[in-house]
């Protein structure tokens, strides 16, 4: 009676382990996972002038919003070149005026002959001369606006300054970098596909992101909604930095998945999770109506 029982009972064990392991099997099939890296995309922010910085101000890990002024050079020898540019277009001006003035009382004296040819035609070319000079000293003034204009560093798009290379006193070339900032939108996931899995996932299809981060206020992992927006057309061998199931010579795809809830706590280069459900819509609604 005793031996009935024990063998009932590994009959009842080995056909729910057999019912588990198809399960678990089944759910693989259904769901690919994939493990990537969040990427934001950063800038190199610098002046267009070179200069001693006057003014930083944002520090480390605070948000810009676009066009706000973040970062200031000391100006005045730039404003000193802006005063000397607009007061030469106004001697220019004044000049190119006088010229044209002597030019128009004299061409007609020169058409009934009391003013030989030869001076018409140096007030023409002196009038022709100083309208030029009046233009350079036009484009002088403009170019040394856009120098004092370059002394200010806005932002040029919303983000978040990663890392302040320098301070305030340091003398800066042009184009050297001064801020290094990361933009909050767009924020994707790199990550890398095998080819058996390639012909499962395509543009636009949505996918769940989780990081290891546990939120404290839920008690799991964050969780985060997506959808693939890249899919590499070159495959290539499975990069040394990424965690793969299968063996590392074997070649995969690159997508990128875009996050849609972005928030703070993403940062660069965090590793994540992707979970892609491969049942279409259509098909579960038709495994719903055919269980009902």
């Amino acid at each position: 009676m005793i031996k009935k029982a024990v063998i009932l009972i590994l009959i009842i064990f080995i056909g729910l382990c057999t019912y588990c392991y198809k399960s678990n099997n089944k759910e693989t099939i259904n769901e690919l996972t994939l493990y990537g890296n969040i990427e934001i995309r950063q800038i190199d922010l610098s002046f267009l002038a070179g200069g001693q910085i006057k003014e930083l101000k944002k520090e480390e890990g605070d948000t810009v919003q676009k066009d706000e002024l973040i970062a200031t050079l000391d100006s005045r020898d730039y404003e000193s070149e802006y005063e000397k540019a607009s007061a030469e277009v106004d001697r220019t001006l004044a000049i190119k005026e006088d010229a044209l003035s002597k030019y128009q009382r004299n061409k007609n004296l020169g058409k009934a002959g009391a003013v030989s040819e030869q001076d018409v035609e140096t007030l023409f070319n002196n009038k022709n001369r100083t309208s030029a000079e009046y233009k350079i000293a036009q484009a002088n003034k403009a170019y040394a606006k856009n120098q004092l204009d370059y002394t200010k560093l806005y932002a040029p798009e919303d983000g978040i300054i990663m890392v302040r290379v320098v301070e305030p006193g340091s003398n800066v070339a042009k184009g050297q970098p001064v801020y290094t900032m990361a933009k909050t939108n767009p924020v994707w996931v790199r990550a890398y596909v095998n080819e058996t899995d390639l012909g499962n996932i395509k543009y636009g299809q949505e996918v769940n992101v989780y990081t290891d981060t546990t939120n404290p206020n839920t008690g799991k992992r964050r969780e985060y909604k997506g959808q693939i927006g890249y899919i590499s057309p070159v495959a290539e061998f499975t990069p040394k930095t990424v965690q793969s199931t299968d063996t590392r010579t074997n070649l995969v795809y690159r997508i990128r998945v875009y996050i849609n809830d972005i928030d703070e706590y993403l940062r660069q280069g965090m590793p994540v999770t992707i979970k892609i459900n491969l049942i279409s819509k259509d098909n579960q609604e038709n495994n719903a109506d055919g269980n009902n």
